[in-house]
């Protein structure tokens, strides 16, 4: 009797765990058997999957996880900030111009003013990145430079991948009816749509596609990454980089990537860039793979053949075990060794690509 009454709660317990997964809209939404077919004739699609373009292998031996529980349970006190960081307000956002700027959130949260447009890069202003706000380390700066409902009308939102770091439900649900359209690599679509976004709003992509509006031009570009919000999503969407070319300036924003041939690639085909956005931070030697090393975010920039690079993907979250300043010191250290031009925006603080002078202070000291 006891024994059918624990099986019958331990199925209880996966049952619920299955529907909670399944239905639960904060895990996103899944392409119907007709989509499924469609995204399965990407060259980028293989083994029922979306591909890196090189092999791209994390480390799974036992010993590097025990190593990994191990660091996790002893944890970093300087893996996050001990007081707060400083954040600057962002009153009005500035109306667009022919001038290019860009307002860095914290993380891979980007603000882009181009040639009139007004473009959002992988909007995330929750407090914690995680499918819910009490599981997961907070934000450091508790406040954002500008609260979401305050945003005016958005002109794109463009997503690299559907991390929850870099795609987050909250966000989206505040954010859906201010935005005109919202462009995304393949499959994650099905995500906005199961939020409620328009189908007439979703525009997916491929890697190299491109895209005019008006007198922009946006290709999605490729990472070395992967996708997945739940347990049995794994890279069924397309990870993503993305180029914005403007009438005056050229703007590239890396998403999560590892280091590869890619940048080459994207540097000789659409390069110089007038500024680039490129991770750094969130890495660890044991998933190089997926998150670049500070030195070679500097070697990713020279690749591309940017002009100015601006740090991303750290001074938010910590999502790994280094301290929480290593990233900016090792890149600006790296960049000064290349005489690479570099800016160190605090969160919050404009950026006007083409001044004689960029944001340099170093304010996380």
């Amino acid at each position: 009797m006891i024994l059918r009454v624990m099986l019958s709660l331990v199925i209880g317990i996966l049952l619920a765990g299955f529907l909670f997964l399944k239905y639960h809209p904060v895990f996103g939404g899944k392409a119907s058997k007709e989509k499924a077919n469609a995204l399965s004739q990407s060259e980028n699609f293989a083994r029922k999957k979306f591909i890196n373009q090189i092999p791209t292998v994390m480390d799974t031996r036992i010993t590097t996880m025990v190593g990994i529980l191990r660091d996790f349970m002893k944890g970093n006190p300087n893996g996050k900030p001990k007081r707060a960081i400083p954040v600057e307000p962002l009153n009005s956002v500035i109306m667009p111009d022919k001038y290019t700027k860009v307002t860095w959130f914290g993380h891979s949260t980007l603000l882009l003013e181009m040639d009139g447009k007004r473009l959002l890069l992988d909007p995330m202003f929750s407090q914690t990145p995680s499918p819910f706000s009490s599981i997961g380390g907070k934000r450091y700066s508790k406040i954002l430079p500008i609260e979401l409902e305050e945003l005016p009308t958005i002109d794109v939102v463009i997503l690299s991948h559907d991390h929850y770091d870099h795609l987050d439900y909250q966000s989206i649900k505040k954010l859906k009816d201010k935005v005109s359209q919202f462009y995304v690599p393949l499959g994650v679509g099905n995500h906005l749509a199961r939020w409620g976004v328009e189908a007439e709003k979703i525009k997916e992509f491929d890697w190299w596609n491109e895209y005019k509006l008006d007198g922009l031009t946006l290709v999605c570009t490729p990472a070395r990454h992967f996708s997945g919000r739940s347990v049995s999503d794994r890279d069924t969407t397309l990870w993503s980089s993305w180029v914005i070319v403007g009438q005056e300036s050229r703007v590239y924003f890396s998403g999560d990537t590892g280091y590869g041939p890619h940048f080459a690639k994207i540097g000789e085909k659409y390069g110089p860039f007038d500024l680039t956005l490129i991770e750094c931070g969130q890495y660890d030697e044991r998933w190089s793979a997926i998150h670049m090393m500070p030195e070679e975010t500097v070697q990713a920039h020279f690749d591309v053949k940017g002009k100015i690079l601006i740090p991303i993907h750290w001074s938010a979250f910590t999502l790994a075990f280094h301290d929480w300043t290593d990233p900016i010191e090792r890149v600006t250290k790296a960049a000064r060794k290349r005489n690479l031009g570099i800016s160190t925006p605090k969160i919050g603080e404009t950026v006007l690509i083409g001044s004689v002078e960029y944001p340099n202070s170093i304010w996380w000291g």
